[in-house]
């Protein structure tokens, strides 16, 4: 698609211009309108302008009128207190979504390739990967990853991509993180795991009664206690009688002894006093029968308790003949039950960070398969997009590379190449190229772009800087000089 008719008015510092499609330069001191062509053609073809005022100092409407060989026609006309006119039409029939029509048939680097030139790497790059033609939107990202990853999405979708699978990106920082957090909890379950036996039964140990247990002891220990006190009362019941016999005799002499002593006592009082003869002697008649009284009564007490010691030995006397429970394997059951118990709560603070560990461990996969995806996407985007550029591929960085090479290792000229392959490789689009300031161009290169445009059939317009004082004109197959009327 080639521009036929180029038509400028009051636009800008511009009072008239028109022009067909032949490739020109215009030259001039600045203030002299050359950059407002550009900038005119530039606002027809993206409704946007850096400048303040678009309509020229004391106008109230201009206009951008643009037409080409295929019969598509663009007019604009800015409007002092009203809607800005816009008509853009193929033939007769006004375009549908006309923006995005325009947006369609050229490129950015079309309208500033010197300024490419100048551009850093990154921007290079950034518009470089714009041109890859790859429909897309926030619901086939969506779709691929199944959620949107938090990057900037104003940018073309191999800068997105490198963004997602980055290592600053969030996809790579939260997997760092949860391996971080994993390698935490690993160390707790290795630490945990140090203190609990070999083939530990946690189901068993939490089921297990110690209180069974330790009553069957407790029971053991009762039953071989009244064994002991059995055995204990056998030895010492000869003893406890003999003794007891012993106590008797004791009381016994005791007994006599004082009686004898109130005896004597009685008859020196008989001696010594007549008077009381027969009361002493009465009172002497009844000490052979209290002494009788007192003697039954000692034997009756020791019977007792003769008996009762009997009747102890005789309760006890079954187990004379058992034999004693050996409980110590009971008693090590207890000693393993109790132990094995106290491992329960770290036992099952292991496993909780086991089970959070398989859960990070199966986030920390899912994301890795995202970044994987955000890292493989690109090949196969590559190979189902329309690349406009011969030679163009991309790195697993995400750079553009022009045969194998980074945009910003190739030269001036090679840059300038790339401009023009970009604005020739879709043949419906406009192939026309602008160039605000070739002056900033040697004056080899300067001749190489002409010839090439010439070659691959671009329409070129041109600016360079001079001292002329009026806009000038030249043809790039043959110089003429004509003036117009510009501010």
């Amino acid at each position: 698609m080639k521009v036929t008719k180029i038509k400028i008015k009051n636009l800008f510092g511009i009072s008239e211009y028109e022009a067909d499609g032949t490739s020109v330069e215009l030259i001039g001191r600045n203030g002299s309108g050359k950059t407002s062509v550009l900038d005119a053609i530039k606002y027809a073809l993206t409704n946007r302008s850096e400048r303040d005022y678009i309509i020229k100092n004391g106008s109230h409407e201009g206009e951008i009128f643009i037409e080409t060989d295929t019969g598509l026609s663009i007019n604009r006309k800015p409007r002092e207190g009203k809607a800005p006119y816009k008509s853009i039409k193929q033939g007769k029939t006004e375009i549908p979504a006309p923006e995005s029509f325009l947006n369609e048939i050229f490129t950015p680097l079309q309208l500033n390739p010197v300024d490419f030139i100048q551009m850093n790497a990154k921007e290079q790059n950034r518009l470089i990967l714009d041109l890859i033609d790859f429909k897309w939107d926030l619901n086939w990202i969506a779709r691929q990853f199944g959620e949107l990853p938090d990057v900037n999405y104003e940018q073309n979708i191999l800068q997105v991509l490198n963004d997602i699978q980055a290592e600053n990106s969030p996809y790579y920082m939260r997997r760092q993180n949860l391996n971080r957090e994993k390698r935490l909890k690993d160390d707790h379950i290795k630490e945990i795991s140090a203190d609990i036996p070999n083939n530990y039964q946690p189901e068993k140990w939490k089921n297990y009664s110690l209180s069974d247990i330790y009553s069957k002891i407790e029971a053991a220990k009762e039953h071989n206690n009244k064994i002991e006190n059995a055995i204990s009362l056998k030895r010492s019941f000869d003893n406890e009688v003999r003794g007891l016999e012993a106590q008797k005799e004791i009381e016994l002499s005791a007994m006599n002894k004082k009686a004898d002593e109130y005896k004597s006592q009685l008859e020196t009082e008989i001696a010594r006093l007549e008077e009381q003869i027969k009361s002493s002697k009465e009172k002497l008649s009844k000490i052979e029968e209290q002494k009788e009284q007192r003697t039954k009564a000692i034997d009756a007490e020791f019977q007792v308790q003769k008996a009762s010691v009997n009747a102890e030995l005789e309760a006890n006397k079954k187990y004379l003949d058992m034999e004693k429970q050996d409980f110590s394997e009971l008693q090590k059951e207890a000693e393993t039950a109790e132990k094995m118990k106290s491992h329960l709560n770290e036992y099952e603070r292991m496993k909780s960070y086991q089970f959070e560990v398989d859960g990070l461990i199966q986030m920390s996969e899912e994301l890795t398969e995202k970044i994987e995806l955000a890292r493989t996407l690109p090949g196969e985007i590559l190979k189902k997009s329309n690349i406009p550029v011969e030679g163009l591929s991309i790195s697993d960085e995400g750079i553009p590379l022009i045969n194998g090479l980074p945009v910003s290792n190739l030269s001036e000229g090679e840059k300038l190449d790339l401009c023009m392959n970009i604005a020739i490789s879709n043949p419906s689009s406009l192939q026309i190229l602008l160039i605000d300031g070739v002056e900033k161009l040697d004056q080899n290169h300067r001749d190489k772009l002409y010839e090439k445009c010439k070659e691959k059939g671009l329409q070129l317009i041109a600016t360079r800087t001079t001292d002329d004082e009026d806009l000038t004109i030249i043809q790039l197959e043959e110089s003429v000089n004509l003036e117009y009327s510009v501010a």
